[in-house]
């Protein structure tokens, strides 16, 4: 019985969620350039891939959190996918903006969220952790108490996995990038001969690509 991680990978693999373009490369918003992306937004467009997702990581949640009052997803990417989450446990679910938006009440969290609520952040993916993180800080200062983080995939960058460490959060993905890319080697998705280059990127993403 194949693993979790690799059946969340060939489903990624098989809506073509991971593009791979080494000659154009993909800029974040971080300003890093990036051989790979994975546009976990294709997701919502197939039902039965969409349930699967959302009903793995309510399992996490209810095995892991069965305290959690509410679930929040981090806007936008991760809006949908936890909004599915949330129904599947019956649970109350809002979700945080990048920042507070400048007209109407001002709000960063949109929905119903009490003082010392029990939450769970939902996220679609995890490149540096800066925006998902982000959305940690806002929780807590609505003085909610954040259990953990479930996420759809992670690049499983050194620098995220110190973020989280320091800000204290745990974080579980479904699948992660050394999945990824091993299965889509395997399957003939991706060349041998993009494999270093995979490899290298994934060691220095911050200056790869990037000349003097």
């Amino acid at each position: 019985m194949e693993s979790k991680e690799i059946s969340v990978a060939k489903s990624l693999l098989d809506i073509k969620a991971v593009l791979l373009n080494p000659e154009k490369p993909f800029v974040w918003a971080s300003g890093w350039l990036s051989p790979i992306y994975c546009d976990n937004r294709r997701i919502l467009s197939y039902p039965e891939i969409r349930e699967n997702i959302a009903r793995l990581m309510a399992e996490i949640i209810r095995r892991k959190y069965p305290e959690v009052d509410v679930i929040a997803g981090v806007a936008t990417g991760a809006i949908a996918h936890g909004m599915l989450v949330a129904y599947f446990l019956g649970k109350p679910f809002i979700y945080v903006r990048p920042k507070p938006k400048d007209h109407g009440t001002g709000s960063q969290i949109e929905g119903i969220l009490e003082k010392g609520a029990k939450v769970v952040v939902v996220e679609d993916l995890i490149s540096t952790g800066k925006s998902s993180l982000s959305a940690v800080d806002a929780l807590n200062k609505e003085a909610a108490e954040v259990l953990g983080m479930v996420a759809i995939f992670s690049y499983n960058f050194n620098q995220a996995r110190r973020a989280f460490e320091v800000a204290d959060v745990e974080l579980t993905t479904l699948t992660n990038y050394d999945t990824l890319i091993d299965v889509a080697c395997s399957t003939g998705y991706i060349k041998d001969s993009d494999m270093e280059l995979l490899k290298e990127w994934r060691f220095s993403p911050s200056t790869w690509g990037k000349t003097e």
